[in-house]
């Protein structure tokens, strides 16, 4: 039997540490969950993990993909699919880890087939949704995709310019091919979330945020200003030094929105979890997490 041990759960909670420590113990691989960082463009801003702790264990689909490479949940399951039958040939455990909580929901059950979109029709609706707003962009798909209006996320605007390709490029809604059938893998995959108490995290989230100021996070956006209106940068840590750039806020104040976002980032990836099944919960200690796994692994 070939085993995937998942290490999932919130923003700064320690996923990458206890990862290389348990890929370190099973002499195996990393899988990268992480929708933001496979762009070898982003480092300081979706803590990538060091350049010592890429040498010492291999990971897959981090630095994979340039920023102007749109990677959809589909890709990564696909990747991540033939990341992991590599891995097998050479052990029977693998090990993937991050906060993306869609990325690993399609990797373990499966993504529904949707059309392909035009690179053309991609463009002109991001040039249009740096044109014209948020609100423009609500107001299409309310326009376009009732449905998806009335049941779908159209605050994020990730998930909402999605929506509108699929709609226009298929003349369906996107919901109509989340079927929610779950794909057979033929490995078996254990879901760790990773918890703790909620101001620790906090604390711990604060702490992260002055740590990347103090490594360079703010020329990092700067370098990265000119592709702002990318999906890769609507990105937290990017956006709120964008704003300072454009004099919107202070410095003080994009650091401090960092926080706050992040911190709000914690909570719904929290959420997310929670409402998953068949995740187990632990705290992030390598002692209790190989304990939790030890009656589950059989030779």
């Amino acid at each position: 039997m070939n085993y995937c041990i998942i290490i999932c759960g919130p923003t700064a909670i320690g996923k990458t540490t206890l990862a290389i420590e348990l890929a370190n113990y099973f002499s195996t691989e990393i899988i990268s969950a992480d929708s933001r960082q496979c762009y070898r463009e982003l480092n300081i801003g979706v803590a990538k993990p060091s350049e010592e702790q890429l040498s010492s264990i291999r990971h897959h689909f981090i630095n994979s993909h340039s920023i102007t490479q749109p990677v959809t949940v589909a890709d990564f399951e696909q990747d991540a699919l033939k990341a992991v039958e590599e891995i097998f040939k050479k052990q029977s455990i693998a090990i993937m880890v991050g906060g993306t909580g869609l990325y690993i929901r399609a990797f373990t059950q499966g993504m529904d087939h949707i059309p392909p979109i035009s690179n053309t029709l991609r463009t002109s609706l991001m040039d249009q949704y740096v044109r014209k707003g948020k609100d423009w962009l609500i107001e299409e798909i309310k326009t376009q995709d009732p449905e998806y209006f009335a049941k779908g996320e159209i605050h994020n605007p990730q998930r909402t310019l999605r929506a509108l390709e699929v709609k226009l490029a298929s003349g369906k809604s996107i919901l109509t091919f989340q079927t929610g059938t779950h794909k057979n893998r033929n490995f078996k995959c254990i879901v760790i979330g990773l918890q703790m108490e909620r101001p620790m995290l906090y604390d711990r989230i604060n702490k992260r945020v002055e740590d990347m100021v103090q490594q360079g996070l703010e020329a990092e956006a700067r370098s990265l200003y000119g592709f702002r209106h990318l999906n890769a940068l609507q990105t937290v840590g990017y956006q709120e030094f964008f704003e300072y750039f454009d004099e919107t806020i202070n410095r003080s104040r994009a650091i401090e929105l960092i926080k706050q976002h992040s911190r709000n980032y914690a909570k719904r990836q929290i959420t997310w979890f929670k409402n998953e099944p068949g995740i187990q919960f632990c705290n992030p200690s390598f002692k209790e997490l190989t304990a939790l796994l030890h009656h589950q692994i059989k030779p």
